[in-house]
């Protein structure tokens, strides 16, 4: 009887385990690297730094080297729409601001993606970003 116990308290941990192992969390958090192409300020290539706090989607547009705070971050459960906006400047120091648009593709996936655009007063163009 004490080894049945043991058996079925080892295989209840072992299956809370592998549940726990599969929950991702919130489906923006996490590193993205993409290209939001044609951006002449900013260049092609982009990371994303974004997280969830429980509350707010928080997050960085290209860390240590442009350093653009997201301003504001939203996600729309129904389509999977998510919008991010940043502001930050060009190389004369005027204001740039960003707004990215898009939809997580591959949602059930580690590696998903947001396929959409960007635009800013200095220009506008495709963008896409897959989480690392």
């Amino acid at each position: 009887m004490t080894k049945l116990l043991a058996m079925l308290t080892a295989s209840l941990v072992l299956g809370l385990s592998a549940i726990a192992v599969a929950q991702e969390g919130h489906p923006l958090k996490g590193s993205w690297l993409g290209e939001w192409k044609s951006n002449a300020v900013h260049g092609d290539n982009i990371l994303l730094i974004l997280d969830w706090d429980g509350k707010v989607i928080t997050g960085m547009i290209n860390p240590g080297t442009d350093n653009m705070a997201l301003t504001r971050a939203t996600l729309e459960p129904s389509g999977w729409v998510v919008r991010l906006e940043a502001e930050g400047k060009d190389k004369d120091g005027s204001a740039v601001r960003y707004v990215i648009e898009g939809k997580i593709e591959n949602l059930e996936l580690p590696n998903r993606s947001i396929n959409g655009t960007w635009s800013s007063n200095k220009g506008g163009g495709a963008f896409t970003a897959s989480r690392q």
